[in-house]
């Protein structure tokens, strides 16, 4: 108890606190945006590779990609691009995506004039 009072105390003593915590808060705020930047051209170069990857055929690849238009991640949602994709790899042989793919065409049958995945 005597320790926080002592933490209180030095901190009303502190000059321009009204400064540091503008500092702080900017350079706070700074990182964040730096980060956020960082992680979406993370992301975008992701579904690059992805885009490549799948082209060339890989179910994995287009499996992801197609989860991806499906929930909106990093892309924009599409209904008709997860369809396209998820059937390239059920095509491909990807046991995963044949399942998913039924209940995607079976959810999308169900919700067709709501305009929902």
């Amino acid at each position: 108890m005597e320790k926080l009072e002592g933490i209180i105390a030095y901190i009303t003593k502190i000059e321009n606190l009204e400064l540091y915590l503008f500092l702080f808060l900017l350079l706070f705020t700074l990182w964040f945006i730096r980060n956020t930047v960082k992680y979406y051209k993370g992301e975008k170069k992701k579904v690059k590779t992805l885009h490549r990857f799948a082209k060339a055929g890989e179910s994995d690849s287009q499996y992801q990609l197609a989860k991806r238009y499906q929930k909106g991640k990093a892309v924009k949602k599409s209904c008709n691009k997860a369809a396209f994709w998820y059937r390239q790899a059920a095509y491909s042989g990807d046991k995963a995506a044949k399942k998913q793919w039924r209940l995607f065409l079976k959810k999308r049958k169900s919700t067709r004039n709501n305009n929902k995945c």
